[in-house]
């Protein structure tokens, strides 16, 4: 079975890591952006996702903003979340590379999470580089800074804005250690992350994707396991304990 091949692969892998996406956050009632009733249905991504708009409309920006952060804020780690920090404990899996902005990968207790795409309970200030962390919404429009007085935004990251330069080394420093990567719930489409499982290919690492369709990274994966993450992780970290 293929559960049983890439059980083997993680239990003889000298240095595991896991690539994210929203996939594995949409079973804890996140939606995804892309997928069928996506965010991007509801709201179109030029105006209400990219930096012109935050310049230009600013109020539409932090209309979705709002609604992400709620649904966030109200959504718990799934059973995929956890079985990837059952595999930290056990050793194997070294780090977490998400493109998600949610924080279910820390709630659900994994300690080395690189977010690319930026943390959605944190507000900074292009103005001075201040930042604070926020429990919830109280204002109707984006809060001043309190340091400078200009208006703060969410630290994620908008369609023309690029990856933080400190997370996207990490990452890719990460990818280039691995002899194995496991792809959870991404598209593999959305650049430059999607460069990660085949920087680990690369170096003659092992791919594993687990996917509720296929994707682009099916088709270079040494094994692809498609359905719910939620489902399927858990099943494969218990043979992995069988095995080590």
């Amino acid at each position: 079975m293929d559960l049983e091949k890439a059980a083997k692969y993680i239990a003889n892998a000298e240095y595991v890591i896991a690539f994210t996406g929203a996939g594995i956050s949409a079973e804890s009632g996140i939606p995804t952006f892309r997928g069928k009733g996506g965010l991007w249905e509801k709201y179109d991504p030029n105006e209400y996702a990219t930096v012109k708009a935050l310049e230009k409309h600013p109020e539409k920006v932090w209309q979705l903003y709002v609604e992400i952060f709620n649904l966030i804020k109200r959504s718990q780690p799934n059973p995929a979340h956890i079985a990837l920090r059952q595999l930290e404990n056990l050793g194997l899996l070294k780090s977490i590379i998400t493109q998600n902005i949610d924080d279910l990968h820390e709630r659900a207790g994994s300690k080395r999470v690189i977010k690319i795409h930026g943390n959605y309970d944190v507000m900074r200030c292009d103005n001075c580089g201040y930042k604070e962390k926020i429990e919830s919404i109280s204002t109707d429009f984006f809060p001043k800074c309190p340091r400078c007085g200009e208006y703060m935004r969410p630290d994620i990251v908008l369609f023309g804005e690029k990856l933080p330069e400190h997370e996207l080394a990490l990452a890719f420093d990460e990818a280039s250690k691995a002899d194995l990567v496991l792809v959870v719930g991404t598209s593999g489409v959305v650049m430059p992350a999607a460069i990660i499982p085949y920087i680990v290919r690369d170096n003659g690492g092992i791919i594993i994707e687990v996917n509720y369709e296929p994707s682009a990274v099916t088709n270079i994966a040494n094994v692809s396991l498609i359905g719910k993450a939620g489902e399927i992780l858990p099943k494969l970290v218990e043979i992995v304990k069988g095995l080590i």
